[in-house]
């Protein structure tokens, strides 16, 4: 999710990472009281700031988790989520998109826009 509609979306943020916890992820990082902050990476040439939601391991393997919820800027969403696949693939990680009832469709759309289509999103 964009940074700007994090706050609003804090609850579902705290719900997928007891989803996540639940499922064997640990050192969770995520932007939310109790956490740790993930590392953030600068978009070179402008002042925009990429942080994964969510950044966990599990069996010694790093996840980035993206959270997919209708947003205002889904430009901004869609580089955001090229970004993050780019770099888990450079650094053999993987990436993953958590998303909830109501936001399957947009989700999709996202994906399907990106060619992306191959991820197969987290249903929470």
């Amino acid at each position: 999710m964009v940074q700007v509609e994090r706050e609003e979306n804090a609850a579902f943020l705290k719900k997928s990472i007891t989803h996540l916890e639940a499922h064997g992820f640990e050192k969770i990082r995520a932007d939310l009281e109790g956490y740790d902050i993930p590392k953030s990476y600068l978009k070179k040439g402008s002042d925009t700031k990429i942080t994964p939601d969510i950044v966990a391991t599990k069996n010694g393997k790093k996840y980035y988790f993206e959270i997919s919820l209708k947003s205002n800027r889904p430009l901004l969403l869609k580089s955001k989520w090229l970004f993050l696949d780019t770099l888990s693939r450079m650094k053999s990680n993987h990436f993953k998109i958590i998303t909830t009832k109501g936001h399957y469709k947009f989700t999709d759309n996202m994906l399907e826009d990106i060619n992306l289509s191959d991820k197969t999103p987290i249903k929470i």
